[in-house]
């Protein structure tokens, strides 16, 4: 299966939220992307609306020619939006109003009945469902829910601490979340110059949700290329 690129771009409205203003516009940011050669665009809906918000998500939902794959919390607040606009996937996150970024994965074995009760309500309405997790044996275990068809690998510890001893826990996660019949992706804190020693190590990994390198390349590059170079690079 080809490895697919899911290109994120909360930062575009991060840049957007600072000024107030209506520009830069993540919805174009998103149709460029997808020229480049995005497979996915992903975008992260947080309960203060620091990124993307209602608007956004619509529009998007309306004019992705891709997938429009959603992070949220599994709240009624965030599950209500959801259920509403229907993205083609959501992916649940934790999260925590006072984090600068997603600091890790969900732990299902202190909040399972909660995410059981949001993943039942998401697929029984037609959305693609995926947990993002630590790349643990017990939480790929644990993730292995009715209604859940793929897992997102959390990889800040692979990007910001030690690359050569998580490549071995990310393979181990990865082979473990194939044998039960999961989808894996991976995503967070990866960047053109991380990214291809982990598609070498784990080349099972079908799917990479990047947004900040991206984004933050682009100011240098533009944004058509630095997609360019993720694509390339991943397949």
């Amino acid at each position: 299966m080809p490895r697919r690129l899911g290109v994120n771009v909360d930062h575009v409205a991060t840049l957007r939220q600072a000024r107030k203003s209506p520009y830069p516009d993540p919805v174009l940011a998103a149709l460029l992307a997808e020229q480049a050669g995005a497979d996915q665009i992903t975008c992260h809906l947080r309960c203060d609306r620091r990124h993307v918000n209602e608007r956004d998500l619509r529009i998007l939902r309306l004019t992705v020619t891709t997938d429009l794959n959603v992070e949220c919390a599994a709240t009624r607040e965030m599950l209500d939006i959801m259920l509403d606009i229907r993205p083609h996937r959501v992916t649940l996150v934790p999260e925590r109003p006072d984090e600068v970024t997603t600091e890790g994965g969900l732990n299902l074995r202190q909040v399972g009945s909660e995410i059981r009760d949001a993943v039942r309500e998401l697929s029984e309405a037609g959305i693609s469902v995926s947990l993002f997790i630590d790349p643990e044996v017990e939480q790929v275990r644990a993730a292995a829910i009715k209604g859940v068809d793929m897992i997102e690998l959390n990889t800040a510890r692979y990007a910001e601490e030690d690359p050569k001893e998580e490549l071995k826990r990310l393979a181990r996660a990865t082979e473990l979340g194939e044998t039960l019949g999961l989808e894996v992706a991976a995503g967070h804190g990866l960047t053109h110059l991380n990214l291809p020693a982990l598609v070498e190590a784990v080349p099972s990994i079908v799917e990479y949700n990047i947004g900040h390198s991206i984004i933050s390349r682009s100011v240098f590059v533009g944004l058509e290329q630095a997609v360019r170079d993720l694509v390339a690079q991943i397949r």
